[in-house]
């Protein structure tokens, strides 16, 4: 997957507004964590995460991402009219049918020409967006892509919740579901075009994907509940991430100390510590978000990558490598020359 010809035209991303702590969600759960006798913060100590964004509201993925798209559409300077492919990445969706991605694009009023569909890939699907959207351009099909993603956790917690709380949970129980406390909501947008449309854009040189999908059974969720096996997650992911990145030296050239910026999967504080002592980085190439936005899926590589952007910290020539990862497992890393 390299590409030649493939711009980041705009970018764009929408923080969830209301914050909520690990000190809120501790004291609601003191019932069950006395019961179990559980007295280490592992929200707050061990995952870092000290507060994770929600909506606050029921509001739709669909809703999210289409507030993302009209910021990407007006930093790229477009109408949606010369969208040709609108592709939604959320894990988050409206209705199992119709796609979140129609209901984005009947938001915009995209053109009846413009593509438009759902990839479903966990925490990985708005990098394999981006690749697919960026095939079609390479290959003179469309001219423009938007890729979007709107993610809402407030079910999650809702439901979550009720469950922890309960007299019948077992420590098991509490543990398998913990992870779910680590998400947060937001959205992001990206518009791709030919480079000839946007010369002085960044550019997507595309990167290169592996799995070790025997691994699928370690997370799996719906959107009102998640059950994780943290440890071997953790453990198994590291593995295939470094397989993955030592397939990106061969195939892109990359010597650790010649990239600019790591934009990482946002989990928590263990596994970014883990992926950056695993690939040699230097922390301070990567901006971390997780302290207090949470895990926000596969919004969280073009959150941070936008939030990169909008303080100022990227300049021309910089290469960024964006390390994607999802449960399933499957791993992508790619490449952005800004």
């Amino acid at each position: 997957m390299l590409f030649q010809n493939v711009a980041i035209a705009g970018l764009s991303h929408v923080d969830a507004p209301v914050s909520v702590t690990s000190e809120q969600i501790n004291a609601e759960l003191k019932p069950t964590l006395d019961r179990l006798g559980i007295r280490t913060d592992v929200l707050k100590d061990i995952a870092g995460i000290n507060a994770r964004r929600l909506w606050g509201e029921e509001r739709l993925a669909s809703d999210a991402a289409t507030e993302a798209a009209r910021l990407a559409l007006t930093d790229a300077g477009i109408d949606a009219s010369k969208i040709g492919l609108l592709v939604n990445t959320s894990v988050s969706r409206d209705y199992l049918e119709p796609s979140t991605a129609s209901i984005v694009a009947g938001n915009l009023k995209v053109s009846d020409t413009c593509q438009n569909f759902d990839i479903a890939n966990a925490c990985l699907a708005f990098i394999n967006g981006m690749d697919l959207a960026a095939r079609m351009i390479e290959r003179g099909e469309i001219e423009y892509a938007l890729v979007v993603d709107g993610e809402t956790a407030d079910l999650a917690y809702r439901k979550t919740l009720e469950r922890m709380k309960r007299d019948t949970t077992t420590d098991e129980d509490f543990r398998n579901e913990l992870a779910t406390l680590t998400l947060g909501s937001g959205a992001a947008a990206m518009v791709l075009s030919h480079t000839r449309l946007a010369p002085d854009a960044p550019r997507y040189k595309g990167g290169v994907s592996r799995s070790a999908t025997e691994w699928n059974t370690l997370c799996r969720g719906n959107l009102d509940r998640m059950v994780t096996d943290t440890r071997q997650l953790l453990i198994q992911g590291m593995h295939l991430a470094y397989k993955t990145f030592q397939a990106a030296v061969s195939s892109l050239g990359w010597v650790v100390g010649e990239l600019d910026q790591f934009v990482v999967h946002q989990v928590s504080r263990v596994h970014t510590q883990s992926m950056i002592e695993k690939l040699g980085i230097d922390p301070a190439k990567v901006m971390t978000i997780f302290g207090e936005f949470g895990n926000i899926g596969p919004a969280s590589v073009p959150i941070v990558l936008s939030k990169l952007k909008s303080k100022g910290q990227l300049k021309k020539g910089d290469r960024i490598a964006l390390l994607g990862i999802g449960s399933g497992l499957n791993c992508t890393m790619s490449e952005v020359v800004w």
